[in-house]
């Protein structure tokens, strides 16, 4: 099993943008507890995270037939973009929505998120353990 991991715009800054929300661990932090988890359960994994919409789907395109399984944070892209429910619908693979905080308890704006309708599982609210839960379960 091979999962791309995909991280939305501003997740660069975790560890220093409202830690109160997202938590003091940094996306370094949360990339190496996952490919820790990740090689325990014999899953390959790669990386990227970019506040460049085009950058995500491009690479959401070139995940087809190279990976198993995408897990992606779209971050603030969950609720606004078509575009990447699209490209998420193009993926043959199973697709895994995460959320460090629960979007449902936050602004109204944040309740709906595009990116569900495709997700076969959505985690949110667990903080950073929720994409250690997303490997879990791929790897089952």
């Amino acid at each position: 099993m091979n999962v791309l991991i995909l991280n939305g715009p501003n997740l660069n800054l975790l560890g220093k943008r409202e830690p109160e929300i997202y938590g003091h661990e940094t996306l370094a932090d949360i990339e190496n507890a996952i490919r820790h988890r990740a090689f325990d359960k014999g899953v390959g994994t790669d990386f990227l995270q970019t506040n460049h919409e085009g950058v995500m789907l491009d690479r959401i395109h070139e995940a087809r037939g190279r990976f198993d399984a995408i897990v992606i944070n779209p971050a603030a892209w969950s609720h606004t973009s078509v575009a990447l429910l699209d490209a998420l619908k193009a993926f043959e693979g199973h697709v895994i929505e995460v959320h460090l905080s629960n979007i449902h308890t936050r602004e109204a704006f944040r309740h709906h998120s595009y990116i569900s309708a495709r997700a076969e599982a959505v985690i949110a609210g667990m903080g950073s353990f929720g994409y250690l839960a997303a490997i879990d379960f791929l790897a089952r």
